[in-house]
Parts: structure tokens; sequence; C-alpha cells
């Protein structure tokens, strides 16, 4: 390997913004989090640990995950972590809600027990979460890295800036995307393959609401398409699966795609 590749390596490094922690760390702190929080799956090579001191490792994780970003952070990486941890009781309420939702809504489920477990859904809302109380300390960049993991993991797309309020119900979940500054409400319900986007990615917009507000006990179908900062999807109002809504709907309404079907004729 020539010296001017090692030139431009060293370089390039000093030109960056932020130091970060490595995903395989960010993956670890999730999966601690979520084992703290709701202790109903046990790894069967792992020990039980009291509640006590799985909160000081997990705060011990998460200063290390800060500390890199050290310089970049309003204060330092102490406060930030004890700050986050002060807001665990608070998320902790809100997910019991969100699985009591899901639990509710899903005629296949048996119980809270199997949301938490296995749903794709409760897991990507959970990040969420824990991610958007990062980005009300003005934490940059780690709460991504966190809603990234679980997109990985669930297929669900959700920006940690994006506002949702309780007891909110993904099934499936499979190709949902939820933007920026989109605004969720309360009681609201997603299913698979719905977009919560934008009209247009000018990079000129990036400070601008550019994704749907969604006012509470709204019902999205599957594969529902809505977009655009100033579209507003009225309270206890129902899309219908493969609807593409660009413009505000009023409260209680229904919209639904309007399929065609037509016989062809039989050629012999």
């Amino acid at each position: 390997m020539s010296n001017t590749f090692f030139k431009r390596l060293a370089e390039q490094n000093t030109r960056y913004q932020y130091r970060l922690p490595s995903r395989n760390e960010v993956g670890k702190f999730v999966e601690e989090m979520m084992r703290f929080l709701f202790p109903i799956t046990q790894d069967c090579s792992r020990s039980a640990t009291n509640l006590p001191d799985a909160y000081a490792k997990l705060q011990q994780r998460l200063l290390c995950l800060l500390e890199p970003l050290n310089g970049n952070l309003g204060t330092n990486h102490e406060a930030v972590t004890e700050q986050f941890m002060e807001q665990l009781p608070d998320i902790y309420e809100n997910l019991l809600l969100d699985a009591q939702a899901i639990s509710d809504n899903d005629p296949a489920s048996i119980g809270i027990e199997e949301v938490i477990a296995v749903y794709p859904g409760f897991y990507a809302i959970a990040v969420y979460r824990l991610a958007h109380a990062m980005v009300d300390l003005d934490v940059p960049l780690l709460p991504r890295m966190l809603t990234e993991y679980a997109h990985g993991l669930t297929g669900i797309d959700i920006h940690p800036k994006a506002s949702i309020g309780k007891s909110f119900f993904i099934d499936h979940g499979t190709g949902v995307v939820i933007g920026e500054t989109t605004e969720i409400g309360n009681n609201v319900k997603v299913y698979q393959g719905v977009t919560l986007g934008a009209l247009s990615v000018s990079k000129s917009l990036a400070e601008t609401k550019r994704h749907p507000t969604i006012e509470d006990n709204v019902v999205i179908y599957a594969n529902a398409t809505i977009l655009g900062g100033k579209t507003v999807i009225g309270n206890d109002s129902i899309i219908g699966g493969n609807a593409w809504v660009t413009a505000s709907v009023q409260p209680y309404s229904q919209v639904y795609h309007q399929s065609e079907v037509k016989i062809r004729q039989t050629v012999f």
C-alpha cells in the first residue's frame, strides 16, 4: 500500500466533525437496555443481574458511548448520561402503553409478554423512544445510530426527531418509514409499508417541516403513503391501504384507494 493512500486517509480523518462509538457498542447498549426494562427474555449463558447492578452497567455503557462526542455536547457526557437515565421511568411507562396498545389491537396477540419479546413494531418503537430522549438532550448522531440499529433488525425506519404520542401501534411493520419532522398524536395505528414522508427531498428544506401531521386515533392501513409538511390527517380518520395522500384530511374522514377490476376477454 502506497504512502500516498495513507496520507490521504490521515488528511480526511482530520476533517471529520464527529467521533462516534462503534455500531457494535451501540447494539450492545440497546440490547442491554431492553433486557433491563423488560427482563422477559433471558440469555441462557448469562447469570441473572440484579436491577441496581444492571442500571449501573447501563449508565457506564452510555458514558462510554457519549465520550467520543464530548466536544459536540452542550455539556459534559457525565451530565448528559445522568439526565438521560433520569428519563427512564417516563420512557418505561410510555413503552408499557405502547405494548398494551399493540396487544389490545392485534387479535393474534396473547399478551404484552409476546409483544415485548417478539413484535418488531414494539422493538422499533422502544428504540425510537430511547433515541428521542437523546434528541431532547441535543445529543448529535448517536440517536440516529440507535434507530438505524433497530431499522436493520426490523425493517422499520423511524427518525429519532419525529414526534410520536402515547399508545402507538405498528403492526407487522416491515417497510414503515416515519420521517424526521413527522408529528403523530395519541392512539395511532400504522400497518406495514406505510410511508410518512416528504414531497421534496431538496437539501434547502432541511430546516422546514417536510413530513405530515397525524392527529389522535388515526388508523393508516398497509402501504398507504402520506406526504408533505402541510398535510394534516384529522383525528379519528381512516386511511385505507395503498392510498396516496398529499393534502390535508378533515377529522373523521375515510380515504381509500379506488381499485378498478376489468374482466379480460378470453381469446381462443
